[in-house]
């Protein structure tokens, strides 16, 4: 974590290879002078290929990705879409953009959403429900599912933080009716920016295409700027240039999840066994991405303290404690204050459960590249924070 640690000659040579045979930056049309060059397309197929899942549409962000899967799904004003306490603010911000109002459930010990809450929180009002596998961890699926089905709403996975990840022998994003991901610059592989939405659903693909491209409706048999108006939409496209850099490193993808989790579990087994730590519960912990080490523990002054130690000696957090401002609902008053759900409320108070874990919890980045000196400085790091 991230891709972006092995950015060298197989991303150049890529973007080289649009500038050699045309310089068409644009995916859509040119077809005589970009000379059969496509490279959004062809990534939207080795992504969908290495998911396992039918189709992908390409996007700009993996912000554009949660709020095309919405558009695709119907969701607007009057809905309501359920997602976690504990996430980038960027997916309460798609729902919003999308003019429906978000209800935010609390997190378990696997720092995704608790089933039990969201169960809690289904109105008739409920139009999607959307899961986040945070730092690079599946939620629970199978239970996440399984409500979600008996109230018939579908789910969008954000899996944003998370792409080839695993739950139960599928890749995440492909478990719900539409999954996303982002291809930021700090993501597990990268675009630069960029991201996609998939679905094995071709009606949904279709919306979600036109959605993000003003309500084109890419029919080879009618001229693009002679196609009908049939939906209203955003400029949510992919350049040509992100797509050859995505090819690039989706090729390394498996590289890098083996190498976040080697190095992960070399970081854990040097500390296994000390006092006052605990790992974070994970429902498939074989398919974990190993992007991210978090650590429990039996208060949060005890986690503000090795928290505290691990940044003075260098040792780089990852959002707890350093980012949660970012990640966690109970610090966005100036997005909530305008909502029908949290308008009023004392946020602070809202989801106290996740207050709670989130407080007495410290992330700790895995890298790709890490030498064994690095492990070493990691683990001395943790021992010296609770001796």
């Amino acid at each position: 974590m991230p891709g972006f640690e092995l950015i060298g000659k197989e991303e150049r040579d890529a973007v080289s290879e649009i500038f050699d045979r045309g310089g068409i930056m644009f995916r859509y049309g040119f077809d005589g002078p970009r000379q059969n060059i496509f490279k959004v397309t062809e990534f939207e197929a080795a992504f969908t290929k290495y998911l396992g899942c039918s189709h992908g549409h390409a996007v700009n962000t993996g912000t554009a990705a949660v709020r095309t899967a919405l558009a695709a799904l119907g969701v607007g004003p009057g809905d309501e879409v359920i997602t976690q306490c504990f996430t980038f603010v960027a997916t309460v911000e798609a729902i919003m953009e999308a003019g429906a109002t978000p209800v935010l459930a609390e997190i378990d010990a696997s720092l995704n959403m608790d089933p039990q809450d969201l169960e809690k929180l289904i109105t008739p009002r409920t139009k999607a429900v959307i899961p986040v596998h945070m730092l690079g961890a599946a939620a629970d699926m199978d239970r996440i599912t399984q409500v979600a089905e008996r109230h018939q709403i579908p789910v969008i996975e954000d899996s944003c933080q998370a792409p080839g990840t695993i739950y139960k022998g599928k890749k995440t994003g492909t478990i719900g009716k539409m999954g996303c991901f982002s291809f930021d610059f700090v993501k597990t592989m990268t675009c630069g920016e960029g991201g996609m939405v998939v679905t094995n659903d071709e009606s949904l693909y279709r919306r979600a295409a036109e959605f993000a491209d003003h309500g084109h409706v890419h029919d080879p048999k009618v001229p693009r700027g002679a196609d009908p108006h049939l939906i209203s939409g955003f400029n949510y496209r992919m350049t040509e240039i992100q797509a050859a850099v995505g090819l690039a490193q989706l090729a390394k993808l498996d590289g890098i999840l083996t190498a976040q989790r080697r190095n992960k579990k070399d970081i854990v087994d040097g500390i296994k066994g000390l006092p006052d730590i605990s790992f974070r519960a994970l429902p498939d912990s074989a398919g974990d991405g190993g992007d991210t080490l978090v650590m429990t523990f039996p208060n949060k002054e005890l986690a503000f303290k090795v928290g505290q130690s691990l940044i003075k000696d260098g040792v780089v957090t990852k959002i707890l404690p350093d980012a949660m401002g970012w990640h966690f609902a109970g610090e966005w008053a100036h997005m909530l204050a305008r909502t029908s759900s949290y308008a009023g409320r004392d946020l602070a108070a809202c989801w106290p459960k996740s207050r709670e874990i989130l407080l007495s919890s410290v992330a700790v980045m895995i890298k790709i590249k890490m030498s064994d000196e690095d492990k070493a400085k990691i683990i001395a790091g943790i021992k010296k924070a609770l001796s």
